[in-house]
């Protein structure tokens, strides 16, 4: 994989909140697969055979006079990649009880030290989504459970259900570097029993899971929550995350009618965590 061009934009936004999270959901829509923040910029990747010179034409925030938003891009190979977010990636703590580093950060004494090497790939614990994803994590009780990580990115929340005691845990992302980079991080991690695959909910037909995870986009969640709801155990937790605080009841009116019931959610900056039980 080592012929693979990126594209690297630089967007320049003011005020940053809460148009960097908005731009960051709107390019994600667009194809773009990872993202880095930095205190006045945001740096959005997506690979040169995804891109096109118009891929900015529908991003509505860019015509959004609240806000001043400039850009510029330029190629970036995919092995540059490494440094790039070297520089930009710091440890985080999550509740005093997770930690996700990279490889060169010091461990620290926590309950969880989970080791991640994002590349490309989204979910290094920093985005709200999978942060309250996290949280909601350590917040059950998920031994010797079932356990699907939907749109899983880098492993990071299959990871994390693994150490707190789950036992068959599928880690599913429709992307190639995503599914070959989650692969990378369950074996650093030591879990080798989290199985990761390359698909879609295709994959699930016959499944069956007393956790489902689900931290992508409200679009594709409102599209994939029948599937989710038919491979949901009685009693089954369905966490899902990837929208935010005005989409909530439209995604609760969804599961309602699938006979999921809210139970509860979080909320970081306008992002939302929520869950549900069956």
């Amino acid at each position: 994989m080592s012929d693979i061009v990126y594209i690297e934009y630089r967007f320049t936004v003011k005020p940053k909140e809460p148009a960097s999270d908005i731009l960051i959901a709107e390019l994600g829509e667009a194809g773009f697969e990872s993202f880095v923040e930095e205190e006045d910029d945001v740096l959005a990747y997506i690979q040169k055979t995804d891109w096109s010179s118009d891929i900015l034409d529908d991003i509505y925030i860019l015509g959004n006079s609240n806000f001043e938003i400039t850009y510029q891009y330029k190629e970036i190979a995919q092995e540059n990649w490494n440094a790039t977010w070297e520089q930009n990636f710091q440890p985080i703590i999550v509740d005093d009880v997770c930690m996700i580093r990279a490889p060169f950060h010091e461990k620290i004494q926590v309950d969880y030290d989970i080791v991640i090497e994002p590349k490309m790939s989204f979910g290094t614990g920093h985005h709200e989504t999978t942060h309250m994803m996290l949280q909601h994590i350590l917040q059950l009780d998920v031994e010797n459970k079932t356990v699907l990580d939907m749109g899983s990115g880098t492993g990071v929340l299959a990871i994390l259900a693994g150490m707190r005691g789950a036992t068959n845990i599928d880690a599913i992302d429709i992307d190639n570097w995503c599914y070959l980079n989650a692969k990378e991080n369950v074996a650093r991690n030591n879990m080798d029993f989290i199985s990761v695959y390359e698909g879609d909910v295709t994959l699930l037909k016959d499944k069956k899971y007393d956790l489902i995870i689900a931290n992508i986009n409200r679009n594709i969640l409102l599209a994939d929550l029948p599937s989710y709801a038919k491979c949901l155990n009685k009693g089954g937790v369905l966490l899902l995350s990837g929208f935010y605080t005005e989409d909530l009841e439209m995604i609760s009116q969804k599961c309602t009618e699938l006979e999921l019931k809210f139970e509860k959610n979080l909320e970081r900056n306008n992002w939302v965590a929520a869950k549900y039980v069956n």
